[in-house]
């Protein structure tokens, strides 16, 4: 049996936990793809008493929250996706900490209105913002990307994960991408990897 268990459906957050592991290569068992059932499951508090998905038990360590998951994967199993330099372990947790904060809600909000809110209480607007609030940061991405092919520089490393992760849903919203093509083009390394596609 595998040691390293991830919780949640592949809709959720969890996808990113998955994707990392088979990065990693290592053994895992997928769990709890039933949110509703989670949430009423006691054992699952234990391992998150916030009820929510994604959450992972490693032996004696368990985790929740997608990024602090991704990390600690990386780190202990991943040993091509960690940086080799202190500098480049603080510019991953930075590029991580900054899809939450810059890119993710904007794209959620756009996620959730074209693909789970009917038709007669769609927000135009709310879209709208969101896609002007996202031009900034596209540009400062853009502007970090140039002239490398991911953000340490040659090599995929877990600071590409965690923030494609986030920007997958750019895709999935077909975002328009016009004025960040190297923004574009990475991401589209990122996710042509077979690990991302579940392989």
């Amino acid at each position: 049996m595998a040691q390293v268990k991830i919780y949640g459906s592949v809709q959720s957050r969890a996808a990113r936990a998955l994707w990392c592991a088979r990065e990693c290569g290592i053994e895992f068992e997928h769990l709890g793809t039933d949110s509703k059932a989670l949430k009423a499951d006691p054992e699952f508090a234990r391992i998150n008493p916030n009820g929510k998905v994604p959450a992972m038990v490693d032996g004696d360590v368990t985790l929740f929250e997608s990024m602090a998951i991704n990390l600690y994967l990386a780190h202990k199993y991943g040993k091509s996706l960690w940086p080799t330099t202190i500098g480049d372990e603080a510019r991953t947790y930075q590029w991580s900490f900054w899809g939450m904060t810059e890119v993710e809600k904007p794209l959620l909000t756009i996620v959730i209105d074209t693909f789970m809110t009917p038709a007669d209480k769609k927000n135009p607007k709310a879209v709208e913002d969101a896609k002007t609030a996202l031009q900034s940061p596209l540009s400062v991405l853009n502007q970090a990307l140039k002239g490398k092919s991911y953000l340490l520089g040659d090599t995929f490393t877990i600071a590409d994960l965690n923030l494609a992760a986030i920007m997958a849903w750019a895709k999935l919203v077909k975002l328009d991408m016009t004025g960040n093509s190297d923004v574009a083009n990475w991401l589209d390394r990122c996710l042509s990897r077979p690990a991302f596609r579940g392989k």
